[in-house]
Parts: C-alpha cells; sequence; structure tokens
C-alpha cells in the first residue's frame, strides 16, 4: 500500500520510526516532511500536505504525528475527502477504517510509544472498509455534511 506520512517536530521521531517499520513491510511511503527536527515547525503545515496527498491520491492512506495527535486530526479534517482521527487503541484504528472508511490514523508522538504505534498502523492498514449496507449509507452523510 501507498502511505502519505508526515510529522511536526513532536512527532518526527516516531514518524521515522514508523517509515522504516511500513518500509520493511512492503508499503511505499511517501513523507511529505517534517525532513529533519524543527522545533519551530507547525502541525498544520503537515496536516494539510498529508491531507491533501490522501485525497488527490498520491497514497491511499495517510499518517500524520504531532504531539498529543489532536491538532494534527483538527487540521486534516477540515480538508475535503479527508476522514482522520486520533487513534490510541488498537480496535479504534481497525474499525475507524472498516465502519467509517478512515483514511488518515492521526498519533501523538509525546502519547504513545513505538510499540503501541507500531500495532496501530498495523491495525489501520491491514483494515477494509465495510462497503455495504449501514457502513456506506452512514459514510454517504458524513460525506454530505462536508458540501
Amino acid at each position: 500500500m501507498k502511505i502519505v506520512v508526515g510529522a511536526d517536530h513532536a512527532g518526527f521521531e516516531l514518524k521515522e520510526i514508523l517509515k522504516k517499520e511500513m518500509e520493511s513491510a512492503g508499503h511505499i511511503i511517501v513523507d511529505v516532511g517534517a525532513f529533519e527536527y524543527d522545533k519551530a515547525d507547525d502541525y498544520p503545515d503537515f496536516a494539510e500536505a498529508v491531507g491533501r496527498a490522501v485525497v488527490a491520491g498520491e497514497g491511499e492512506r495517510g499518517l500524520l504525528i504531532c504531539g498529543s495527535g489532536v491538532g494534527a486530526s483538527i487540521a486534516a479534517n477540515k480538508i475535503k475527502g479527508v476522514r482522520a482521527c486520533l487513534c490510541h487503541d488498537i480496535y479504534s484504528a481497525t474499525q475507524g477504517v472498516e465502519h467509517d472508511d478512515m483514511n488518515v490514523l492521526c498519533l501523538g508522538g509525546l502519547i504513545v510509544g513505538s510499540a503501541l504505534a507500531r500495532k496501530l498502523v498495523d491495525g489501520f492498514l491491514s483494515a477494509k472498509f465495510i462497503d455495504s449496507g449501514r457502513y456506506q449509507r452512514r459514510l454517504n452523510k458524513v460525506i454530505a455534511l462536508e458540501s
């Protein structure tokens, strides 16, 4: 799978760890930054880059990391077509895709450790949207809210 990744300074270290893990698992990574640690960078810049890339089809899904994951999630969800969620547990990372067609996983680089983050990413990337019945109906209602 082709994954777009981005992180600010607070998520930079975790992004680099997870990139290597995803590449080792055979995923293609599109890194939109940060490309080096810069304490003065701003999470909305990376949220926009990841979100726009996913919506444009440059990757099937996105991974976005800031300090808590909250700001990145808020910013990414301002982009039409992005369904970004902050997840701290595997159930949410998986169900978010299966039931809600989540396309961007947000993590808190200062909140989750690398071992849990690996599991969250694995759950997110292995899940598939249940494209039928109530889940599609609900997704259509969410998409209608964007207009």
